[in-house]
């Protein structure tokens, strides 16, 4: 959790801005777009010297540097461990969250209602909006990909403009594109909260 972990930060460049990496040893725990008006000399730089960072700091500055560049290779970069709170029990935030990591690739959208139902909650999409809302590693967990009915943007937390900008950046980079449908939800009735490599390794 939190509280039981030492956080270290490293802000990185990127087309959107600068953008805040922190993490624990043990994994990320958020990703924050600062925009382009944030100062060079933004308190939350990196607290260590660069050989000292931990793993998913380096892991996921690496993943993003793939994705802005090339986002269809993204699958051939490792993914960060996740520490964040949401992902160390089992809820239906963490689901959604996991689902939409491996369901919704590069160049594919899916609705609140169709991501709602791939994790058996098909009346539940104002809570997948919310889970949206509050997902602590944008980009990497693409929740830019959840659009409303009708082909509507829907929202986004650093707000529509990022969520364009992301959405026609993959346009044509992915080998699907469209509206993901056919997804079907992994490990149906498992009870107990699975790990990073189990999910990862289902569906």
């Amino acid at each position: 959790m939190d509280t039981a972990c030492e956080l270290n930060f490293k802000v990185v460049g990127s087309p959107l801005g600068s953008i805040e990496l922190s993490a624990c040893r043990c994994g990320l725990h958020g990703i924050k777009l600062l925009g382009q008006n944030a100062p060079e000399d933004h308190p939350c730089v990196v607290q260590r010297p660069p050989e000292e960072l931990p793993e998913p700091l380096a892991c996921c500055a690496a993943w993003l540097e793939t994705y802005f560049q090339t986002p269809a290779a993204i699958g051939t970069v490792p993914v960060p461990e996740l520490h964040h709170p949401v992902f160390q029990t089992d809820s239906f935030a963490r689901r959604v969250l996991w689902k939409l990591l491996q369901a919704v690739q590069v160049g594919e959208a899916v609705s609140y209602q169709q991501l709602a139902a791939l994790v058996g909650r098909p009346k539940a999409s104002r809570a997948v909006g919310n889970v949206m809302k509050n997902n602590p590693v944008p980009i990497l967990i693409p929740c830019h990909r959840v659009v409303g009915s009708g082909g509507k943007l829907g929202g986004y937390s650093s707000g529509l403009a990022v969520k364009q900008w992301l959405l026609a950046h993959e346009k044509g980079a992915g080998p699907h594109q469209g509206t993901r449908t056919d997804a079907t939800p992994t490990r149906a009735g498992h009870q107990e909260a699975p790990t990073q490599a189990e999910y990862m390794k289902s569906g």
